[in-house]
């Protein structure tokens, strides 16, 4: 850490597993650059202080009963935080700044907070305290709540009936790369709740100091910056991929299993398919079956994380039938959670069959492992469209998930020249997202601009 310049930096992050990660990324860098890091968070899905004993945690109560935070509806859990949590945060925020001011300690500087959080504004402004937000997404995505609530009140097609197969690939012209096919899915949501959400997401970040993107860079994201620079009107600094800044480093709210390191030291350079679909993603026991029964069958060791609850109606495995359980134990290994960023630097690990949330499809580049595409929901088929239709850095699977679709699709990638194109096009993209968070690169600049501007509060 720089010598400390005196300032304290106020974090609230979500309490979800994608975005506890890139707030103490950026708590991490801050804190080298000389800033004290305070980190407010929920009762829910708590970050571990013994991870980080530099930084001051204060825990707030969030009214959520245990069945309340079991919902796989995201929407509804978010709005239900915002509700329960505004008052707690209101009364922590406000004793830290008296704090401050009775006893002369660390002057505090802003508050960041995670763009889902919708209540900080007047908070904020009653406190007379800077604010910026933090976004875990694509820009592109993010940027999509000024489209997305557009596109469901004029009932665009295909909301107006079936899509023809002649329509299924026609673009969408309003949110490119995105096809038809993957609009449908995005707006099959309840409407009236996620176009309130979005506005009040964009309201909240108009009104900001500033706008960071922490996992996302000039060079992945350069024509979609232009624009939410020109929508937003406020500071935006693209400083990712951050976990580039200080490798190794996590916040997992999950055990990993180590033993995977272990298996994958054994096995033969770029011939694993790894496999996870996140921290949120949920599936069916025939997707599940239908998956391990493609990767047993394409001959290929493979890594399987299986998160327990993600399967419906399973506590984890036990659906998969005892024949193919005594196949996938000679070829592959499947655990409950991994170290997702060791596992992806590994030497044996030759592709990533993965949902495509943002956070791991940078970790994917970062490492240059190519990807098999599978996207459940939301942001996680626009990345996927990234992946495959821009960057072409990964195979797309669409329509049902089928075992010899599986199958297939790996042993494309690790086995026929078509990997190695996609590979080379990988290790390109790579190493220019690498260099953007070296010096003079572009995610450090931007960074460089973040640290004066927090600096200047």
């Amino acid at each position: 850490m720089e010598k400390s310049n005196g300032q304290r930096v106020i974090l609230f992050p979500l309490p979800l597993q994608g975005c506890i990660n890139p707030m103490l990324q950026l708590a991490m860098i801050l804190h080298s650059r000389g800033f004290s890091i305070t980190v407010i968070h929920t009762r829910f899905n708590p970050p571990k202080p013994s991870s980080h004993p530099l930084f001051t945690f204060l825990q707030i109560p969030d009214g959520l009963s245990e069945a309340e935070t079991r919902t796989h509806d995201v929407t509804l859990l978010l709005t239900r935080l915002n509700r329960s949590c505004k008052s707690p945060f209101r009364d922590c925020l406000t004793k830290l700044l008296q704090s401050e001011t009775a006893e002369g300690k660390q002057r505090i500087s802003c508050l960041i907070h995670d763009a889902q959080w919708i209540f900080t504004q007047s908070l904020a402004h009653s406190l007379n305290l800077p604010r910026l937000v933090l976004n875990t997404y694509k820009v592109s995505f993010f940027h999509g709540h000024f489209v997305l609530p557009h596109l469901r009140r004029q009932r665009l097609p295909p909301l107006q009936g079936p899509i023809t197969n002649s329509e299924q690939d026609d673009p969408v012209e309003e949110f490119p790369p995105l096809r038809k096919k993957d609009l449908s899915q995005i707006l099959d949501e309840e409407t009236e709740l996620l176009d309130s959400y979005s506005d009040k997401i964009l309201e909240t970040t108009k009104t900001s100091s500033g706008l960071i993107f922490v996992s996302s860079c000039e060079e992945l994201d350069q024509d979609s910056l232009s624009q939410a620079r020109q929508d937003f009107k406020v500071p935006i600094y693209a400083i990712g991929p951050s976990h580039n800044y200080f490798p190794g480093s996590s916040s997992s709210l999950f055990t990993p299993d180590s033993t995977c390191i272990q298996w994958l030291d054994k096995q033969e350079d770029r011939s694993v398919i790894y496999v996870s679909f996140g921290s949120l993603a949920n599936m069916s026991r025939s997707e599940l079956i239908e998956i391990a029964w493609g990767l047993s069958n394409s001959d290929q060791p493979f890594l399987l994380v299986v998160r327990v609850g993600s399967v419906k109606d399973a506590e984890w495995i036990e659906t998969i039938p005892e024949e193919l359980m005594e196949r996938i134990k000679e070829k592959g290994k499947i655990v409950k959670w991994a170290p997702q960023q060791e596992v992806l630097k590994h030497r044996a690990v030759g592709g990533f069959l993965t949902h495509n949330g943002w956070n791991s499809t940078v970790e994917s580049v970062c490492e240059g492992v190519p990807m098999i595409c599978l996207p459940f929901v939301w942001d996680q088929l626009l990345n996927a469209r990234f992946v495959s239709d821009v960057w072409m850095v990964g195979i797309h699977l669409e329509g049902r998930i089928e075992r010899n679709v599986i199958e297939r699709a790996v042993r494309r990638l690790l086995l026929e020249p078509e990997g190695e194109v996609i590979r080379g096009r990988m290790k390109l993209l790579m190493e220019k997202v690498r260099r953007s968070v070296k010096q003079n690169g572009s995610a450090y600049r931007s960074l460089e601009q973040l640290v004066d501007r927090l600096s200047s509060f």
